[in-house]
C-alpha cells in the first residue's frame, strides 16, 4: 500500500489560480474524498496527482518517491473517469485489457488478471458484450475492472457516479468502498456530492476557490465545521447559519471570543437539533414538507430563513407561528466577517 503527499501545490491557467498552495497527505490504504462545488479545484488537484497536468509550484510524492515530473504511466496509479472512457467498438474484455496490451503485459498474465477482476465485479457473463449493451452500473464496473487489472496500489476517481441514477449511485458507492477496503487500495475520490464523501471516506478534504477549506474526518466535518461555508455545505438539509441578531430578545451564552457582541457573530444550528418548544423563539411557517418519518419545516425566524426537522407530521400550515428552541451545545458560532468558527 502506498501513501500520497501533496506539498504546497499550485496551478495557474493564464494568470488565474485554479489550485493555490494545497497540501495534504493520504495515508496508505485510506480513501480520501476531495469535496466541493463546481470550480473549486478538486478535479484539477486530481489531474495534478495523476500527471495529466503539471503544477505551477509544489511537489507530489507517491510511496515516498517524488513523481512531480513523471508522466502518468510512471506514477503507479490507476484512474476512473466520470465518462468511463470505454471504447464502443471493443468488447468488455478488450476494454478491460486495453492498458495491459499497450504495456505489452504477457497474454497469460493478462488473462489471469481479467479472470480475477471479472469475478470480483461480477462481469464474467458480460465479457463478450459491447459497452452499448450494458447498463450504466455495468459500464461503471467495467471502468473499475480496468483500474483493478492495472494492479496499482493507488486509484484516483473523478466523479465516477455522477452519470448514474440515485439507486445505482447508492449501490455503486457501497461496492467501491467495499472493494477499496478489501484490496487495501489508497484512493482519492473526487465528488461534489457530500453524501458520497461522508459515507465513503476516511477523511474529507473540502475545497473552496482553489484552497482547502477543511481537512477532517466525516464526523469532525459534520460536528465541528471550521467555517460557515463548511457548515452549509455538509448536511441534508444544510445547517442554518444566520446573523446572531436574528435571535435578539433572548439571553445567549456568547463564546469568549465574541468581543463584538451579537452583531459580530453568526450562529449555526442543524435542522435536526431544533425542537418545537412553547418557550422558544417565535417563527412563521413558510412551508412544511412531510417526508414520512419526519417533516421539514421552513420558517422565518427573526426575518431570516430557518429550517427545522421534526419527527412525524405536524398539523400546522403556512402562515402560522411555531416556537423553536435548541440546546446551547448545538449552537455553532462563527465570526460574521471572516466566516471562521470561533466556538
Amino acid at each position: 500500500m502506498h501513501s500520497i503527499a501533496v506539498e504546497r501545490v499550485s496551478k495557474t491557467w493564464n494568470g488565474v489560480a485554479a489550485v493555490e498552495d494545497v497540501s495534504f497527505t493520504v495515508e496508505a490504504g485510506d480513501l480520501v474524498a476531495l469535496l466541493g462545488p463546481s470550480g473549486c479545484g478538486k478535479s484539477t488537484t486530481l489531474r495534478l496527482i495523476a500527471g495529466l497536468d503539471a503544477p505551477t509550484a509544489g511537489r507530489i510524492v507517491i510511496a515516498g518517491r517524488e513523481v512531480t515530473g513523471l508522466p502518468p504511466a510512471r506514477r503507479g496509479i490507476a484512474m476512473v473517469f466520470q465518462s468511463y472512457a470505454l471504447f464502443p467498438h471493443l468488447s468488455v474484455a478488450e476494454n478491460i485489457l486495453f492498458g495491459l496490451k499497450v504495456r505489452k503485459v504477457p497474454r497469460a498474465e493478462r488473462d489471469g488478471r481479467l479472470a480475477k477482476a471479472a469475478e470480483t465485479l461480477g462481469l464474467a457473463p458480460l465479457l463478450d458484450r459491447r459497452p452499448s449493451q450494458l447498463s450504466g452500473g455495468q459500464q461503471q464496473r467495467v471502468a473499475l475492472a480496468r483500474a483493478l487489472v492495472a494492479e496499482a496500489s493507488v486509484c484516483l476517481m473523478d466523479e465516477p457516479l455522477s452519470n448514474l441514477d440515485a439507486q445505482l449511485r447508492l449501490e455503486m458507492r457501497r461496492e467501491i468502498r467495499a472493494l477499496q477496503q478489501r484490496l487495501g487500495m489508497t484512493m482519492i475520490y473526487v465528488t461534489h456530492d457530500q453524501v458520497e464523501a461522508m459515507t465513503m471516506a476516511d477523511r474529507v478534504i473540502l475545497m473552496r476557490g482553489g484552497r482547502i477549506e477543511q481537512n477532517a474526518t466525516p464526523a469532525e466535518l459534520y460536528d465541528r465545521p471550521s467555517s460557515a461555508f463548511a457548515a452549509r455545505f455538509v448536511g441534508t438539509p444544510p445547517m442554518n447559519v444566520v446573523p446572531a441578531t436574528a435571535l435578539a430578545g433572548r439571553d445567549w451564552a456568547l463564546p469568549d471570543a465574541a468581543a463584538g457582541g451579537l452583531g459580530s457573530l453568526s450562529v449555526g444550528v442543524r435542522p435536526e437539533a431544533v425542537r418545537l418548544d412553547p418557550a422558544g423563539l417565535p417563527a412563521e411557517i413558510v412551508a412544511a414538507e412531510y417526508l414520512g418519518a419526519d417533516t421539514l419545516i421552513e420558517t422565518r425566524l427573526g426575518g431570516v430563513p430557518f429550517v427545522a426537522r421534526t419527527a412525524g407530521r405536524i398539523g400546522m400550515k403556512a402562515g402560522e407561528t411555531i416556537h423553536l428552541a435548541w440546546s446551547a451545545g448545538d449552537a455553532h458560532w462563527f465570526d460574521r466577517a471572516s466566516e471562521r468558527r470561533i466556538a
